[in-house]
């Protein structure tokens, strides 16, 4: 809505970096319930498995800054830990075998103005530490692969769960070593069981009924404090949606409890 409300274009990409959890049939199964609901996408879809070339781009632009060293700590050497301790700091990168790649962070704090949320900002040396960037089983990393590939298709605005709020800072940290432009970011609050688990793949959660279309656009709506009227079929939702989209009125805040607007 944020986009088509603005005159801009909202693109899909699927990020399949991941390749041992890549279920099959979960992309056709992710286009049809798009479909379902009425969100066309602008252009061809990007997938992240296919911009491997320039992820090792990156790479080597961030290695040749000398920013970068091999990682052999494992999960249970930084249990407890809030940041990197730098055990593996001296390291060049590229020299041991079964290592992660991690990235050495500076002192400095990186922020930015969430479209909801206002300032939010990290000392990355404090608050998170030097991060990967190549997995120890070769796959890149989260942070690196985003910031690549929202580049490589113009992205200039972000609108994602607020649960990746934290992520922000060490992008933009990742935009500023590539010589990037950072897009403006808005955090929307998260959809929430009653024991406040995000409703995911990972919580069980009951996948969307493609069969209800319209009622599952209106309670979005409703939830995102739009208080859509009882229009009968999904284009009018979405038009309607569109015509009188209102950010300010979205709750701000990390979630949003289902059970409570049920």
């Amino acid at each position: 809505m944020e986009a088509r409300a603005n005159g801009g274009e909202w693109k899909l990409r699927i990020d399949d970096l991941d390749a041992p959890r890549v279920v099959p049939g979960a992309v056709d199964e992710i286009l049809r319930t798009l479909e379902a609901h009425g969100l066309g996408w602008d252009g061809e879809i990007y997938f992240q498995s296919a911009a491997a070339e320039r992820h090792e781009a990156a790479i080597e632009t961030l290695i040749g800054q000398s920013l970068c060293f091999d990682c052999t700590c494992t999960r249970k050497d930084l249990k407890g830990r809030v940041a990197y301790p730098g055990t593996c700091r001296h390291r060049p990168a590229r020299t041991c075998a079964n290592a992660a790649i991690r990235i050495r962070v500076p002192r400095a704090e990186y922020g930015f103005d969430d479209g909801l949320a206002g300032r939010f900002a990290h000392r990355l040396s404090e608050d998170v530490g030097d991060f990967i960037i190549v997995r120890r089983d070769r796959i890149v990393g989260y942070q690196l692969a985003v910031v690549v590939d929202d580049d490589a298709v113009g992205v200039t605005d972000v609108v994602r769960g607020a649960d990746l709020i934290d992520n922000t800072p060490r992008q933009l940290f990742l935009i500023d070593r590539l010589g990037l432009s950072a897009p403006r970011y808005i955090h929307v609050p998260v959809i929430t069981e009653r024991g406040g688990n995000k409703l995911s793949k990972h919580t069980l959660a009951t996948a969307v009924d493609d069969r209800l279309p319209a009622q599952n656009l209106r309670w979005v709506l409703d939830l995102l404090g739009q208080d859509p009227p009882m229009l009968p079929t999904v284009r009018d939702l979405l038009d309607w949606g569109v015509a009188n989209w209102r950010l300010a009125a979205v709750p701000s805040g990390p979630s949003l409890a289902t059970w409570q607007s049920i």
